[in-house]
């Protein structure tokens, strides 16, 4: 009975919760009319398409890639689309210092920021690990430690705004030449990708998942998880262990 009482009960009480409220939450596009949204890796595929998306909401867009030709397009683009203003800064985010010093500009330029769309990585090669540590360096560098550095850099306004940062991880889309003939999937439509990456932020939603296959979702959400890391949590002082 005590174990029914202090884990049991909790649990079935969060999942009910968690799926009358994912039932009951609604997206409406005026959401993110006159936000201010940083999308990182917008020149091409999801990032590009997320731009125009937000664009048409009447957002104030700013995005950041290594061409400028292509920024300068989709600037002029999101114009065209209603955005409220859009801006580029381009950039490789291999250079940390321009990642951190991009987003003190972007804030400037944007008057503060209400998201943060992390969707660049950089360009490698489908081919097994040949022991290239430069190459798993620079990979690290750009896939990871700079999503860091941005996060951080955004931190204060995002406090400010009450604001969100958004995460990317894509199988294919815009890298569908470099695999193709090893793997074999269709790409899902990155305009329809798109639109659901920014339903989950402006919705604050912890996990998204976007495919062809609908058992996928269902696969991925890994209850399994969820489970454990409400039993670890609740053998911390969480209170204790912020303000430490």
């Amino acid at each position: 009975m005590a174990f029914m009482k202090n884990y049991l009960l909790p649990i079935l009480g969060i999942f009910l919760a968690y799926y009358y409220y994912s039932a009951n939450e609604e997206f409406k596009p005026e959401m993110l009319q006159g936000k201010k949204v940083i999308v990182t890796g917008a020149s091409k595929g999801i990032g590009k398409e997320m731009a125009y998306h937000l664009a048409k909401m009447g957002a104030h867009v700013m995005v950041t890639a290594r061409s400028e030709e292509a920024l300068k397009k989709i600037v002029a683009d999101c114009l065209e689309h209603g955005a409220a203003s859009a801006h580029y800064i381009a950039g490789t985010m291999e250079n940390m210092t321009f990642a951190e010093h991009f987003v003190a500009r972007a804030g400037k330029i944007l008057g503060g920021l209400d998201m943060l769309i992390l969707n660049h990585i950089t360009s490698t090669n489908m081919q097994p690990f040949a022991g290239d540590i430069h190459l798993v360096r620079r990979s690290m560098e750009v896939n990871y430690i700079s999503y860091v550095v941005l996060s951080m850099a955004a931190l204060p306004m995002l406090k400010q705004s009450n604001g969100s940062i958004v995460v990317v991880s894509s199988m294919a889309d815009a890298a569908m030449k470099a695999v193709s003939g090893i793997l074999s999937i269709d790409a899902s439509p990155k305009e329809e990708c798109a639109l659901e990456i920014i339903k989950g932020g402006a919705l604050r939603q912890e996990e998204v998942y976007y495919g062809k296959l609908g058992w996928t979702n269902l696969l991925l959400r890994n209850p399994g998880r969820i489970l454990l890391e409400f039993l670890s949590l609740r053998s911390y002082n969480m209170e204790r262990f912020i303000n430490n």
